[in-house]
């Protein structure tokens, strides 16, 4: 039988002046009659559509600062180069210090979040972000730039880890699908957007101008949290036993067959997402000839493929279990990578690359959300933990692999196989890890 005296109810009419209540953990209301009364199996069961909306709006907001604080100012590298009058190999060391502090960030903020709760952590780093954004914008050299950048990093980092632990507060289930996958959107999309966003802003502004706006960006999301976001962790839920210590929280989730691997999964499609990234700019407009506003557009286009993953893969992971979308998902990223292969070595152009390029897109959003469902769903009372290690993994792997593009071309220039070669085994690795380590059939259904 169903027990239900931990269970939040409520009464019919009381879901709306719930929203309105600034916390946000269920509340427990029996009716006149507890039978009849509807059963509310996770907090955010009784928010209104339009507070799901905002929520949507501006924890997706949040995960997106950390990919524009990372790709934003790209464009800007040969400007700075010439600025400071360093080596294009000096100039992305501060991309290394971005990385590192935002993969250093996710590991510190996760674990701190479940500790004292959501806010404290979100705003206290936001700001850090707005205060070295602004320093960054002065910054009188490289190495100083460089050291901003570090902190930029770590600033970001609460965005995406704590969005998605407060997701995993208020929603369980077929609805933690739906939501995660608005986030799993936009960190899909903001790392192939934000490139373009700073070329156009390199129009009207010098570089500095870009951590300006980096710096708006952040203050605005500060002020948002502040007003809007409340407490989604409560008190009495970050004492309860085997979660009290950072150490308990990471060996919960480290012991965890399913978790490591997803994580394994999430970082090895993150890792050929970026090898594409990468390499396309060498690719397209050195091999292909594109102009910037050609290279413009087939980012769009992609981007495109992306959004339609996520939308698709929300449905089909609620309907038939995320481990069995990422049972297709991941086999059509092997798939499509070695298309471009097969088709660059029968010399078919640009279209035969172009066409499984946007297939390998699409796959990429089939992947993310289901591998953050899978994640998250068993790990709600260290949500932030969690997170952390998956967005750490992710961005930090992901680094380290797409350079290999360049070293596989060291000696020649970027071609669709070098850069498909990577993608294809990051899909065999991630592939390897759905079958052996998560083994799909072991998953247990998703929750209403």
């Amino acid at each position: 039988m169903l027990d239900t005296a931990n269970v939040p109810v409520v009464r019919p009419g009381q879901a709306a002046e719930a929203d309105r209540r600034p916390r946000t953990d269920a509340i427990r209301t029996l009716g006149s009659n507890p039978a009849t009364a509807p059963i509310m199996l996770h907090p955010g069961d009784s928010i209104s559509a339009g507070r799901r909306l905002l929520y949507v709006i501006l924890l997706g907001a949040l995960t997106a600062l950390g990919p524009f604080t990372i790709d934003l100012y790209l464009p800007a590298f040969p400007v700075l180069e010439t600025d400071f009058d360093t080596t294009a190999a000096a100039i992305q060391l501060t991309l290394t210090g971005t990385m590192l502090g935002f993969g250093l960030g996710q590991l510190l903020v996760g674990p701190l979040s479940d500790k004292v709760g959501r806010r404290i952590p979100l705003l206290a780093v936001t700001a850090l972000h707005v205060v070295s954004s602004v320093a960054a914008a002065l910054a009188p050299t490289l190495e100083t730039l460089g050291i901003t950048r570090v902190l930029m990093g770590a600033g970001a980092a609460a965005g995406g880890v704590v969005a998605m632990a407060i997701v995993r507060d208020l929603f369980g289930g077929r609805r933690l699908v739906v939501m995660l996958s608005r986030l799993a959107l936009v960190s899909g999309v903001a790392p192939v957007v934000a490139p373009l966003i700073g070329s156009g802003l390199l129009l009207v502004m010098p570089w500095r101008g870009l951590f300006v706006v980096l710096a708006i960006y952040g203050a605005v999301m500060l002020v948002a949290a502040l007003i809007f976001i409340p407490e989604t962790l409560p008190r009495e839920r970050r004492s309860e036993r085997g979660t009290t210590t950072v150490w308990q929280r990471y060996g919960s989730v480290l012991t965890d067959r399913v978790f490591l691997g997803v994580l394994v999964i999430g970082g090895m499609t993150f890792s050929g997402l970026f090898s594409y990234l990468s390499a396309s700019s060498f690719l397209f407009q050195e091999s292909f000839g594109f102009d910037a506003q050609q290279y413009g557009l087939l980012f769009a286009v992609n981007s495109i493929g992306l959004v339609i993953g996520v939308q698709v893969a929300s449905r089909l992971a609620a309907r038939f279990g995320p481990q069995w979308v990422l049972a297709y998902s991941t086999a059509m990223l092997f798939v499509s990578a070695v298309a471009i292969i097969v088709f660059d070595q029968l010399g078919l152009g640009l279209w035969g690359i172009l066409i499984p390029l946007f297939v390998f897109m699409v796959t990429c959003g089939f992947t993310f959300p289901c591998a953050q469902v899978l994640a998250l769903d068993r790990h709600g009372k260290a949500a932030g933990t969690a997170a952390s290690l998956l967005g750490a993994v992710n961005f930090g792997v992901a680094g380290l692999v797409s350079p290999v593009v360049g070293w596989l071309s060291a000696d020649s220039a970027i071609t669709g196989t070098t850069m498909a070669a990577v993608m294809a085994g990051c899909a065999v690795i991630g592939i390897l890890a759905l079958w052996f380590v998560v083994r799909p059939r072991s998953v247990q259904a998703l929750t209403p």
